[in-house]
């Protein structure tokens, strides 16, 4: 185990240079963070590891909004002019961004920053690009066709953030970012949604929902891919397909579950309980809770519409139970399902039973 001390004397022998021990400092510190103090076969989940980046976080916030109420006053000024200075309120707000995040999550490797840099730097994007290429007729008649290119634009823009500085919440974004083109690309050719479930019902007239659960299977691909590549979950790939999971689970739930609430009959009821359990047996083979989480919203929809009202409050009080079972005796049910199951040369890919 190298030690502080190892390195101190390593750059004082000329083995290494002062930066080479800063960047292998750093590594070490990126590579345990949260996993450190994590039992074998626990999720790593990490959104800050310190009270100083709590108060970097808010000096983030502050420089932020003082950046849009200055560039608002600058549109005020000379609104003849909102295009020009909206490219360079943007060009100038992406720059700075990009600087913080060289310092702050290149050097410094800090977590919360991170995400809040990722979620400024996308706002700053999709306001700057709608503002330079949207026709705001176009969007006040429901035509959403011009906003395609900004978002787009966008989200390619955030793959190369991510490329950068491998954010694994930047994944998230860029997940939604897809998932806003495609709706939007959808809307172009079927019109507006009329509500917000029509998102997600796969009944309703429009295509949205046939969009959303696509998104949902290619996001979720994408995050298998991430944590195949890593299934000890020592790297970052692994914190960005979980960030990936946290999009697509409820993407692919929210779709196939609100899809069989509006069928009548016992049958669309019994295949929705066999298709949550489905999403909580694959939750627990490539040992994601994010799965579940997004299921257990639709469990409770479903006993409040079949049961009356002591049924739901007993079985809402069993589904605690075994919630609280399963975040006890995860690792045990994890390898007794792996070692029942005809896993084969799958089991590689997969975060290891204990």
């Amino acid at each position: 185990m190298i030690e502080g001390a190892d390195l101190r004397a390593a750059v004082g022998a000329g083995l290494i240079s002062e930066k080479q021990a800063a960047d292998l400092t750093a590594l070490a510190q990126s590579r345990s963070g949260a996993r450190e103090a994590l039992r074998p076969g626990d999720e790593p989940f990490e959104l800050f590891r310190g009270f100083n980046e709590i108060f970097i976080l808010v000096g983030l916030a502050i420089v932020t909004f003082s950046g849009f109420g200055v560039a608002g006053v600058l549109l005020l000024q000379w609104p003849m002019h909102a295009q020009e200075v909206a490219g360079i309120a943007t060009a100038l707000g992406l720059l700075l961004l990009w600087l913080l995040a060289e310092y702050f999550v290149r050097r410094r490797r800090m977590v919360a920053p991170a995400i809040a840099l990722s979620v400024i730097t996308a706002i700053v994007l999709v306001l700057g690009l709608v503002q330079l290429f949207a026709q705001p007729f176009m969007v006040a008649q429901a035509d959403y066709s011009s906003l395609i290119l900004p978002v787009v634009l966008g989200t390619l823009a955030m793959a190369v953030f991510w490329w950068r500085f491998r954010v694994p919440f930047a994944m998230a974004v860029i997940a939604l970012g897809l998932f806003a083109a495609a709706l939007l690309t959808a809307a172009t050719r079927a019109g507006s949604p009329e509500t917000p479930t029509e998102l997600f019902l796969l009944s309703a007239n429009g295509i949205f929902a046939w969009v959303t659960l696509a998104v949902g299977l290619l996001v979720f691909a994408a995050a298998m891919a991430f944590d195949t590549s890593d299934p000890h979950r020592v790297t970052r790939r692994a914190s960005s397909g979980f960030w990936l999971h946290v999009v697509a689970a409820p993407a692919i739930v929210n779709t196939v579950a609100l899809s069989l609430l509006q069928m009548e009959g016992a049958g669309p009821r019994v295949t929705l309980f066999a298709f949550l359990a489905l999403i909580a047996l694959v939750a627990i083979v490539i040992d994601r809770r994010s799965f579940l989480m997004a299921a257990i919203g639709y469990v409770v929809a479903v006993t409040t519409r079949a049961i009356d009202q002591a049924g739901v409050a007993f079985l809402i009080l069993g589904l605690g139970v075994a919630m609280l079972l399963l975040g006890a005796f995860w690792e045990r049910f994890r390898a007794l399902i792996l070692r029942a199951l005809p896993m084969a040369g799958l089991r590689r890919y997969l975060p290891p039973s204990v």
